[in-house]
């Protein structure tokens, strides 16, 4: 999921979208794209995808077979194997009939939902692995409600600003804005690309304000937590990292060959956050419940 997401990008990136005509799933009447580069990229993205499909499928018959105890894992791999194909089916249409900016955000918004659901799943079965089912879970200590819903909310918000990037990125917006809060642009301008730009910056902003907020939240309240404060110390690293690949954005949106790499880091980083933020959500919603099983 994560090299299908990854493909998706650089697809957008470097416009190969149409490399292999308005055909799908066949490329230019073939099933052997032709040896150009945009068809290449696009065809190569359609069977990281159609594996990733393949993939969720099987996950989701293993945890049926073997692990029927745990219906969260198999909710989280059934939702993989939906939103992966809701994304292909949506790339498919987008390929054979040609779809607007927020369509097409939101054809990335899905992916990234099955991105997270994926690590849920996987991160979930690492700790079956780790706990030998839930007696050790269970003694884990108690996060409040509040901290649970702060956890949620954070979590929708960090999609929401996911939604603002991609909206950035389809409307060919990325570059509007001459400094950090657009001072250098002209204000006859804002109603178009300068205001996509500017409301995704502040809304980027105020992500890295929550997350150093949940880090704080988890140091002074959940520090024996040992895999909250992990998950907490990583987040705030991802965010900074988002941080440094979005100001490089403005420092080489004039090189092409150096920009679309920035872009892609840019993009993966809030990927791998948006699947952290939605696992700790799972994870704090079960431990804001009462501990069935005593120390």
């Amino acid at each position: 999921m994560f090299f299908a997401t990854f493909g998706g990008g650089i697809v957008t990136r470097t416009e190969s979208g149409l490399g292999c005509g308005t055909e799908w799933p066949l490329c230019h009447g073939k099933f052997v794209p032709a040896h150009t580069l945009a068809s290449v990229i696009e065809y190569t993205h359609r069977l990281v995808s159609t594996t990733a499909g393949i993939l969720a499928v099987a996950t989701l018959l293993t945890f049926l077979v073997y692990l029927k105890q745990r219906k969260d894992l198999q909710f989280f791999a059934a939702l993989t194997l939906v939103f992966v194909v809701i994304q292909g089916t949506m790339g498919a249409l987008a390929v054979v009939f040609s779809q607007s900016p927020p369509v097409m955000a939101l054809h990335l918004g899905f992916a990234f939902i099955a991105l997270a659901s994926s690590l849920m799943t996987s991160l979930g079965s690492r700790q079956e692995q780790k706990a030998r089912g839930l007696a050790k879970f269970e003694q884990m200590p108690r996060t409040s409600k509040a901290f649970r819903n702060f956890v949620w909310c954070l979590t929708v918000y960090s999609y929401l600003v996911v939604y603002t990037g991609a909206f950035v990125s389809h409307t060919d917006s990325a570059g509007s804005c001459t400094g950090l809060f657009c001072t250098g642009s002209r204000l006859q301008e804002v109603a178009g690309g300068i205001t996509i730009e500017l409301t995704h910056r502040i809304a980027g902003m105020l992500l890295v304000l929550l997350v150093v907020m949940l880090w704080f939240w988890i140091y002074k309240n959940y520090k024996s937590n040992r895999e909250l404060t992990m998950q907490a110390q990583f987040a705030v690293g991802l965010i900074l990292f988002q941080v440094l690949t979005g100001v490089g954005m403005l420092y080489t949106l004039s090189r092409p060959e150096v920009y679309m790499f920035v872009v892609l880091a840019h993009m993966t980083t809030i990927a791998v956050l948006f699947g952290m933020l939605a696992y700790m959500s799972y994870l704090t919603w079960r431990l804001s419940k009462p501990a069935t099983i005593e120390k």
